[in-house]
């Protein structure tokens, strides 16, 4: 299943404003930076997904910003953030 969503960009590394380093799963994203938030009521927690641009990773966070058709991707670096931005992508659901 294919499916447009709007890509948002989160680090473990932003300090203060990040949630830290487990994901709501208990995926340590230090160890296993490839991480999705999600909204489960869209994209089940434990969902793999192909993200255009960014690869496979499980669903295994969320956040209080993610609703709907929204996805927050998981970065190791701030920059890679920034350079990310807000943009539309393809999300293909492989299990």
């Amino acid at each position: 299943q294919k499916m447009i969503m709007e890509a948002t960009a989160y680090s473990c590394n932003e300090g203060f404003i990040g949630g830290g380093n487990l994901t709501a799963m208990g995926q340590d994203l230090r160890v296993d930076p490839m991480a999705i938030a999600v909204d489960p009521s869209v994209i089940p927690l434990g969902t793999k997904l192909h993200v255009e641009g960014y690869g496979e990773a499980i669903a295994s966070d969320t956040g209080g910003a993610i609703k709907g058709n929204i996805i927050d991707l998981h970065f190791s670096d701030v920059a890679q953030c920034i350079n990310w931005g807000r943009r539309q992508v393809e999300v293909t659901i492989l299990s």
